[in-house]
């Protein structure tokens, strides 16, 4: 079976709200098995806009992925993220 991925581009309004966010998020992605292979770090955005901060979390499958993000456990995180930042996460099959 495929890995899956979230790519997620994050732009942070409140940074003194962000690790409420963390936090909240953290059991959903250890019930389903993330990794995280980027989180922050320099980024050169060399064609369209860019986001101050990205992400790449890999999952043992595409499924695990999907699920994750629709977890009660990441949907209570995501409200929280939706408060005190925009951005965008796309989930993607790995090859």
């Amino acid at each position: 079976m495929a890995k899956g991925y979230w790519v997620a581009r994050v732009d942070v309004r409140d940074a003194d709200g962000y690790p409420a966010y963390v936090e909240t998020a953290k059991p959903a992605f250890e019930r389903f098995g993330a990794k995280f292979l980027a989180r922050g770090g320099k980024t050169d955005a060399i064609e369209g806009p860019g986001r101050a901060r990205n992400v790449i979390i890999e999952f043992p499958t595409f499924q695990h992925a999907v699920d994750c993000y629709n977890s009660p456990e990441y949907q209570e995180a995501a409200a929280i993220r939706q408060k005190v930042a925009d951005g965008e996460i796309v989930i993607v099959e790995g090859i």
